[in-house]
């Protein structure tokens, strides 16, 4: 195991109408003035947005709004609501949504309290001060909700990249699992897929001895296993949403990172996809992953076979461990592809001839030196054999 330093300071409110405390929240962490950021649609028609409105009134809170925020958020929306914030003298953020309303909540109250331009901090520059930020989370998915990360999309050339630091940790967040019940089943069942995806992220290392976290991340696998086509057969199913919620949380709040080395080139290969198509973040690491480990799976065979026992029910093949890596990685695609995740490029609507763009973004795209990847280094030459994979 290797050296580390953690801080995860982010209060959690858990459970069903959850949401009706943000106001008392919001002044616990010193919110006065607050941009309330959300996407639209069922947040309105949901009623939820006048929830946590009547909330903050409660509390004497006054409030601006900016709604409007896309699946894979952009870059002109965020800096929108930096002026917005500059202009109404904004103290907190509060995100009302999915993944993508926190991603440009965090990047919003990053660059208020900038001068320069906040597409820096997508560019490699570590995130040290942001106005706080609060969230009420409506599907579990990408785990922003407990973590420093976040992930815009630059309009002017659609390059999508991620920001990080302990500053944009949330300060409270507010999961009520109920909110996520009406989400349609292709919604659900991508999100699904990235709290897996954020899993087996951490589990490809090359940090050795990790015992304690290979189990965490093990044990959660096994719940998104178990839980997953339980919520796509019934959605009404609070306890199954309520454990779901929470894994996402525990998946990407980097409790299960701690002291290893993490991967990262899936999502670094889908964010390729969803930049260029709109494709949604689940769907494409649904694709993505399998090819990926794949590819990388001689360098560590041993890794996807443990894997492959552990979390998956496959029978370990001592003379031939390289059956059972790939008896797993098939394993996991079957449950995504069970749970309603697209196979292949044609079914995310990829298409085979932009492989040399998607390949020459990912690797030389924002000042990037030609090779990605954590488990195992890859250049450009490697990525277009991913993606034709995928195809």
């Amino acid at each position: 195991m290797e050296n580390f330093s953690f801080y995860s300071p982010t209060f959690f409110e858990f459970g069903k109408e959850a949401e009706n405390k943000t106001g008392e929240l919001v002044k616990r962490f010193g919110g006065g003035k607050v941009l309330i950021h959300y996407g639209g649609g069922s947040v309105v028609r949901s009623g939820l947005l006048d929830r946590v409105k009547d909330s903050l009134k409660k509390e004497g809170i006054s409030f601006v709004e900016l709604g409007g925020v896309k699946p894979n958020p952009r870059s002109g929306l965020v800096y929108e609501g930096i002026d917005l914030c500059k202009k109404e003298n904004v103290d907190f953020v509060l995100a009302v949504g999915g993944g993508s309303t926190i991603d440009s909540s965090k990047a919003i109250a990053a660059g208020v309290v900038y001068d320069g331009d906040f597409w820096d901090f997508y560019c490699g520059k570590y995130i040290t001060e942001a106005l706080p930020v609060g969230t009420i989370l409506t599907i579990a998915a990408a785990g922003s909700e407990g973590s420093p990360d976040s992930v815009i999309t630059r309009e002017s050339d659609m390059m999508k990249r991620g920001a990080s630091g302990d500053a944009i940790r949330p300060k409270f967040s507010v999961l009520n699992p109920a909110l996520t019940q009406t989400l349609p089943a292709f919604q659900s069942a991508a999100g699904i897929t990235d709290i897996m995806a954020h899993l087996y992220e951490r589990y490809l290392t090359n940090s050795t001895e990790v015992e304690v976290t290979d189990r965490l991340i093990e044990a959660l696998l096994l719940t998104m296993k178990h839980e997953g086509p339980r919520v796509i057969e019934n959605p009404d199913n609070y306890e199954a949403r309520a454990n779901i919620m929470w894994a996402g949380m525990m998946a990407h709040n980097n409790s299960c990172g701690v002291g290893r080395s993490q991967d990262w080139t899936s999502h670094d290969i889908e964010h390729e996809l969803s930049a260029l198509y709109d494709v949604a973040h689940g769907a494409g690491l649904a694709v993505t992953m399998p090819a990926v480990f794949k590819y990388v799976m001689k360098h560590n065979i041993m890794r996807f076979a443990q894997v492959a026992v552990r979390v998956w029910g496959c029978c370990m093949d001592f003379e031939h461990p390289e059956v059972t890596a790939l008896e797993g990685i098939n394993a996991f695609r079957s449950v995504l592809i069970s749970i309603g995740m697209p196979r292949n490029f044609g079914e995310l609507g990829a298409k085979e001839e932009d492989i040399p763009v998607l390949a020459q973004n990912l690797c030389y795209g924002n000042g990037r030196d030609g090779k990605i990847g954590g488990f195992v280094t890859l250049t450009k030459g490697d990525c277009e054999e991913i993606y034709k994979m995928m195809v």
